[in-house]
């Protein structure tokens, strides 16, 4: 077994699933699946691969307190915890004055709350030592908000937030936060779970319109979605650093150009520039 123990959450799909696998060359990784289903399917892939002895598959619904209180009971068994990578989440669309307080409750529960009760759970292992890592995904839309994306794109405002004061409470410890904030990229998050929860205005509706424009533009824009592989290798290569020097890494495809722009662009010009676009 790997000396350096990495815990992926959210690791049956996308950058997890990605993340996971990789990591298990330099880690011992212990890899967190929600439902037993695709626990079972993650397991499989592992002994696909003859890689059984790098990582370890565990039930953990990062919205559930029980399931959270087990997790961390389990993890007594490996002694200390050297990278936490904060992955679990999902996505809701739509217009704020559509969306339920419900839907945005369940965003906030996987994004938000989920994430910082396992960070909760898991700093005890990781105090033990210094030099170990926590790393958070955010997103794009953490930095920049669009329209229909008022749920998702404030709880991943929420973790940077979060994050940032994280950082500063936990560097007399030695340990490193840092957010990974990815463009747009092909993974399972907008057809599993964007597409499933988005709430699309009824033909009466006044956003109607818009919602469609809103819409045309996303699919238009999915062939220049970046390769997942990239932002897994990414966040690999943090999870093997001594220390992490910045707080924010964005990657993905004028991911920094945008939020270079949203920061010094006066709003009234940035305003109108996405409307245009949207509208067009």
């Amino acid at each position: 077994m790997n000396n350096k123990i990495a815990i992926v959450t959210g690791a049956t799909s996308g950058f997890g699933l990605l993340t996971a696998l990789k990591l298990a060359s330099t880690h011992f990784v212990i890899a967190t699946a929600r439902h037993p289903e695709k626990a079972e399917a993650l397991r499989n892939r592992i002994a696909e691969l003859s890689i059984e002895s790098s990582i370890a598959v565990a039930e953990l619904d990062v919205t559930n307190e029980q399931s959270i209180s087990s997790f961390s009971e389990e993890l007594k068994q490996y002694g200390q915890i050297d990278v936490l990578i904060n992955n679990a989440g999902t996505a809701y669309g739509g217009f704020a004055e559509e969306l339920s307080l419900g839907d945005y409750r369940k965003q906030y529960d996987t994004n938000v709350f989920g994430l910082v009760a396992v960070t909760k759970a898991v700093l005890p292992y990781m105090k033990k030592h210094s030099g170990a890592k926590i790393i958070n995904l955010s997103s794009i839309s953490g930095r920049i908000a669009f329209p229909a994306f008022s749920a998702y794109a404030s709880s991943k405002h929420a973790v940077e937030g979060f994050s940032e004061s994280l950082r500063l409470e936990l560097r007399p410890f030695g340990i490193n936060v840092a957010v990974v904030q990815p463009g747009s990229y092909q993974t399972a998050i907008w057809e599993t779970s964007f597409a499933a929860q988005v709430t699309a205005p009824d033909a009466e509706s006044q956003y109607k319109t818009y919602f469609e424009r809103i819409s045309a533009y996303i699919a238009a824009s999915r062939k220049h979605y970046g390769n997942p592989d990239d932002v897994a290798e990414l966040i690999c290569r943090l999870a093997a650093k001594k220390r992490l020097n910045r707080l924010r890494y964005p990657i993905g495809r004028g991911v920094r150009l945008s939020i270079l722009l949203h920061q010094i662009l006066p709003w009234r010009i940035w305003e109108r520039a996405v409307i245009k676009k949207l509208l067009k």
